[in-house]
């Protein structure tokens, strides 16, 4: 494991173990993607397929004011009768069952369904929390920027006061004093830019936390870098754990199962229904004056498709074009899966072999610049070779601390890409 040291700026100090965290709490988009995910569950029942019988209750009365004539056979005179008023009332309660096969597939591919949720829920979070990591880090990486602005500050300072005492002695020229002081109003403005950037990637960390954008944090942490990371490993890790691959997997099952169902609508149906009902009907007027029937009525219907125009042929057709097309998003994304961890890999290989010249040409340049600095005050060297010195240091530092970052953006890739960001947490 190799590190840089860690620096500490603003008021609340938070972990980058804490940082996920309020991540995976307050992220909208890993609450938007939990809340499809139970959407999806909700929907994986068996009446949502079809394989749960149905029960519908029904009631109601109605009235009616009429005026009748009426003449019986057995009576030649007419009966007139205003105003005569009736009523009816019925009660039922119906149950049926539909017996298809294409319902048992329609339920599997719900549970497929409601796993392929949970894996895209299971994507979103990954690409969160390799988000926030990387920001995170990226927080530190301009601290540390921070830090060594100040101290280069810190330098060009303590040389402007070299300066102005000899010139104030009459050792240096004028020229000499006026120089540091713009190299140090030079370092003092590049510190203030660097406050910008990290107010930036405050905000930045904060917007995928689900934080108000100008809320406080202190970001203290070392950069640790993996140096050991194989690619076999990685690419193995990827056929198994990759979330967007497993994904994959599951729309070849869905895109399969809706093929059955499909052809499964070839197969006979048989419905089955059962009612209770009860019927009452009251009249002024009329042969009947109340009429009531109460009881069960029941039976089945068979059915079968001959003929529909092709159309259930042309669709399951369609749906057997679907599941290969499936299989090769599959594929190809299985491709550039395993593009994507190669080149990233071979970019972390270089990065830790730029690395060690890093480190080599900071040690050469800190060195430089600290005999350059006693030189300096002892009047051997002239103030822009010191000058020189101190900018070789500062470059080469940032060039070692933009290496770590580097080699820890891809780690951070490599192990989305593996589907196990979260061991890098």
């Amino acid at each position: 494991m190799l590190g840089l040291s860690e620096y500490a700026f603003s008021q609340r100090a938070l972990t980058l173990e804490e940082a996920v965290a309020l991540g995976l709490d307050n992220n909208y988009a890993i609450r938007i993607a939990k809340n499809q995910q139970e959407m999806a569950e909700n929907l994986y029942h068996p009446g949502e397929a079809g394989l749960l019988p149905f029960v519908d209750a029904s009631a109601g009365k109605s009235w009616s004011v009429q005026d009748v004539e009426q003449q019986f056979r057995d009576q030649p005179a007419v009966e007139v009768q205003e105003e005569a008023t009736s009523n009816s009332t019925n009660a039922s309660l119906e149950a049926g069952y539909l017996l298809n096969l294409g319902s048992l597939y329609t339920f599997k591919r719900l549970g497929t369904l409601s796993e392929l949720s949970e894996l895209e829920a299971k994507v979103t979070i990954e690409n969160t929390v390799a988000a926030i990591t990387t920001a995170y880090y990226r927080v530190v990486l301009e601290q540390q920027r921070y830090s060594r602005l100040q101290e280069t500050l810190e330098l060009s300072d303590e040389r402007l006061q070299i300066s102005k005492d000899r010139y104030e002695l009459g050792k240096a020229s004028k020229q000499e004093y006026l120089a540091a002081q713009v190299d140090y109003n030079t370092d003092l403005s590049e510190l203030i830019n660097q406050e910008e950037v990290i107010a930036v990637a405050r905000i930045q960390l904060n917007e995928l936390l689900g934080s108000a954008a100008g809320e406080p944090l202190v970001i203290k942490d070392t950069i640790l870098i993996e140096d050991d990371l194989v690619l076999d490993n990685l690419l193995e890790a990827a056929n198994f754990k990759n979330p967007l691959l497993m994904a994959a997997q599951r729309e070849i099952n869905v895109a399969h199962l809706q093929m059955r169902e499909l052809q499964a609508a070839r197969l006979p149906q048989l419905s089955l229904f059962g009612a209770y009902g009860r019927d009452i009907s009251e009249s002024e007027a009329g042969f009947i004056l109340i009429n009531q029937r109460t009881g069960f009525n029941y039976g089945l219907t068979a059915s079968v498709n001959l003929f529909n125009g092709f159309v259930l042929r042309n669709r399951i057709q369609n749906a057997r074009i679907q599941q290969h097309n499936q299989k090769l998003e599959y594929e190809e994304l299985l491709l550039a899966l395993e593009s994507d961890i190669s080149a990233t890999y071979a970019a972390y290989q270089n990065s830790l072999r730029l690395l060690e010249v890093a480190q080599s040409n900071y040690e050469v340049a800190i060195e430089n610049a600290d005999i350059a600095l006693e030189r300096y005050k002892m009047g051997i060297t002239s103030s822009l070779e010191f000058r020189e010195a101190q900018q070789n240091a500062l470059v080469a530092e940032l060039r070692l601390i933009n290496a770590v970052y580097t080699i820890k953006a891809a780690e951070i890739e490599l192990k989305r890409l593996a589907g196990s960001v979260m061991s890098a947490v």
